[in-house]
């Protein structure tokens, strides 16, 4: 057997509450060089009508009710962890915990799960540069579309474009009005590098703790 070469790495990004089992906000990606179809969930949740037999083709979970079958029995697995990695439903799930979210990436069963890691952390740590350390339900949907975003810059159609935080941060916010200091974050290019560096000493301590 050749090694899977596919780009194709993230099932699904999911943004999960703790307290009520609701759904924040969660992205299934189908293989792009399958279907250039994308399916974008928001907390109503759209039916999705596309699928067929092949199911190589599609998303493993591609109807809302597989969906939320899927991430109720995560939740369930994992509400007892603050994070780290699981194989759960035949793929590599990697999770952490920040308040009453939990935030998961979803592989295939032969995934990387140092690269799905990467996509945790970055998620995790760009959502705290741009809501200022409050990555909690209630401001994560208050700022949704900001959400939103920073994960489109992550992970566009299953594929991992972005694992640096600063760099999704910057991408994402937009310029404040000048009126507004941001408390803490120095968006000088110093103040970029420095984060970076930080951020990438964090990244390689985590590396060696996994």
């Amino acid at each position: 057997m050749a090694p899977n070469l596919s780009l194709f790495s993230v099932n699904a990004i999911l943004l999960l509450s703790t307290d009520d089992r609701s759904r924040i906000l969660t992205k299934y990606y189908s293989p792009p060089h399958h279907h250039h179809h994308h399916q974008h969930n928001t907390q109503s949740g759209s039916k999705d009508h596309h699928h067929t037999s092949n199911s190589d083709d599609l998303n493993p979970y591609p109807t809302l009710k597989e969906q939320k079958a899927f991430e109720k029995g995560l939740l369930e697995k994992t509400n007892k962890g603050t994070g780290d990695i699981i194989l759960y439903d035949g793929r590599v799930v990697c999770y952490k915990m920040e308040g009453d979210v939990m935030m998961y990436a979803v592989g295939g069963p032969e995934e990387n799960e140092i690269l799905l890691f990467g996509v945790v952390l970055a998620l995790r740590d760009s959502l705290s540069i741009l809501l200022k350390n409050s990555t909690d339900k209630r401001t994560l949907i208050e700022n949704y579309d900001l959400v939103s975003l920073a994960i489109d810059e992550i992970c566009d159609d299953g594929i991992i474009l972005e694992v640096d935080p600063v760099i999704v941060a910057s991408r994402v916010s937009r310029p404040p009005p000048q009126d507004v200091q941001l408390k803490g974050v120095d968006f000088s290019e110093q103040g970029v590098y420095n984060l970076l560096e930080i951020g990438k000493n964090k990244l390689a301590e985590r590396m060696r703790q996994l």
